[in-house]
């Protein structure tokens, strides 16, 4: 694995080349170990309780339920957390106690004591620690470096992040054929290790916090919840964000099912379609600075949100055969080609406009919706599938797609034309300590009338 042991370099300016910005590499080889490992657990974990404990198609979907519960639970108070104490604390102690309770499944197997109940406490363990460490994680970056370069990181973050999630995925399967599932889980353990010591590395200095008036963490997280309720533009990408969410939720949960069974996938091509997804998450993020140059963020995100119900075409047409399978597989490229540009950018939009002390929770309200929205996608698909039938189902998750296209169509933000400008203050984002609100000027053409309404590694990314 890559050493982070390198001499502490200063914050990079913003003409600098990220590569060599010692605090960002150390980040990014953190966090990219960490989504690899987490892709292992991924693969291996079913395969452990189906193939090992014997649990059935019900003890299953507790298993994956429970670990999708304490993001939708957890994520406001994660974001509170992480801006009142320190980030990179937050991300090492949930980094080692992942590492911990992780590291009991192979012990366990070990002895011969290994349950059912406790795949299902280490999944609730590990998913609340993931949620306190993601908040952390992503609104760290926006310290480490200026922030004109933080399109221009995002987009490295999640290229990577892409090929990663894949990689993991296939290392998964190779430690559980080679290892067995339980000890394959040390993979896991060691990445969050890495991550540990990544960003324990950091040299950078965090911005200095406010002692907050209140001590209750409500009050926090209420400040968060209006923080983005008043700005249009952070409204907008977050309904955005989580009427996709919804809507990938919703297709996603049958998809697989779909192609293995209705469309006769192999494995093997199910394996290939997949992996044509994860190259262009990589292509969409890594392309999406220079699009967003050539035609302006705006334009991109909206063509972007355009393309995507179109990329369902094939799916919904198709009928066994390879030729079927060639085209969903260039679909899938084409759909996540565009998740990548577009989520790469918006985040990028909500990180430069947000003000240093509310970064966190910005995030947090983002991760909230979209974590809530999944389970919710997941029984209305379960309910769709079994009274309409599986194709007629993927067809209303399509049609939901054009959501986010319309709210997107209906905000200002559909005509911004280059990156918008940082909040009120000095030019280095991390000097800013009092709490402002957004600038009177926005970088995009006002509304004729403000509407104060409340406005990313699965098959559809992560667009939080």
């Amino acid at each position: 694995m890559t050493s982070c042991a390198e001499p502490p370099a200063p914050p990079a300016p913003s003409g600098a080349s990220l590569w060599r910005h010692r605090d960002f590499r150390r980040y990014l080889t953190g966090q990219t170990a960490s989504v690899a490992g987490s892709s292992i657990t991924q693969m291996a974990l079913p395969v452990l309780a189906v193939l090992h404990l014997d649990a059935t198609t019900a003890q299953v979907a507790w298993l994956a339920f429970l670990g999708q519960l304490p993001p939708a639970l957890l994520a406001l108070h994660a974001g509170a957390l992480a801006d009142r104490y320190s980030k990179r604390r937050q991300m090492i102690s949930n980094d080692l106690v992942s590492a911990a309770v992780l590291a009991t499944i192979p012990v366990s197997a070990a002895l011969g004591r290994l349950t059912l109940s406790q795949l299902m406490i280490v999944a609730v363990v590990q998913a609340a620690a993931g949620v306190l460490h993601d908040a952390a994680a992503i609104s760290l970056l926006p310290s480490l470096v200026d922030r004109s370069l933080i399109q221009r990181s995002n987009s490295r973050v999640g290229a990577l992040f892409a090929v990663a999630a894949t990689g993991g995925s296939h290392l998964g399967a190779l430690l559980t054929a080679v290892l067995g599932p339980a000890r394959a889980l040390l993979g896991d353990v060691a990445s969050y290790l890495v991550s540990a010591g990544c960003t324990a590395r950091i040299q950078a200095r965090e911005p200095e916090r406010d002692r907050p008036q209140s001590g209750r963490l409500r009050d926090e997280i209420g400040e968060g919840l209006r923080y983005v309720h008043g700005d249009e533009r952070l409204r907008t990408l977050t309904l955005v964000n989580a009427t996709t969410s919804f809507a990938l939720g919703l297709l996603n949960t049958l998809w697989a099912l779909y192609l293995l069974r209705s469309l006769a996938m192999s494995a093997t091509a199910f394996g290939l379609v997949l992996g044509l997804g994860a190259l262009g998450a990589a292509a969409g993020a890594l392309a999406a600075p220079a699009l967003a140059r050539r035609h302006g963020p705006g334009p991109m995100m909206l063509a972007a949100l355009a393309i995507t119900p179109l990329t369902q075409l094939p799916l919904l047409l198709a009928s066994p055969g390879l030729g079927w399978q060639i085209a969903i597989g260039a679909a899938l490229f084409l759909q996540l080609a565009c998740a990548g540009a577009a989520g790469t950018t918006q985040r990028s939009i909500r990180q430069i406009i947000t003000m240093t002390e509310m970064q966190a929770r910005m995030q947090a309200v983002s991760t909230w919706l979209t974590s809530g929205a999944r389970p919710v996608a997941a029984l209305l698909a379960g309910g769709l599938g079994t009274w309409i039938g599986v194709r007629p189902a993927l067809t209303v998750g399509t049609s939901l797609l054009l959501v986010p296209l319309i709210v997107l169509a209906w905000s200002p933000l559909r005509a911004l034309r280059q990156m918008p400008d940082p909040p009120a203050g000095p030019a280095d984002a991390r000097a800013q300590s009092p709490l402002a609100p957004p600038p009177s000027s926005p970088a995009v053409p006002e509304p004729a009338c403000t509407d104060d309404a409340w406005q990313n590694s699965s098959r559809g990314g992560d667009v939080a």
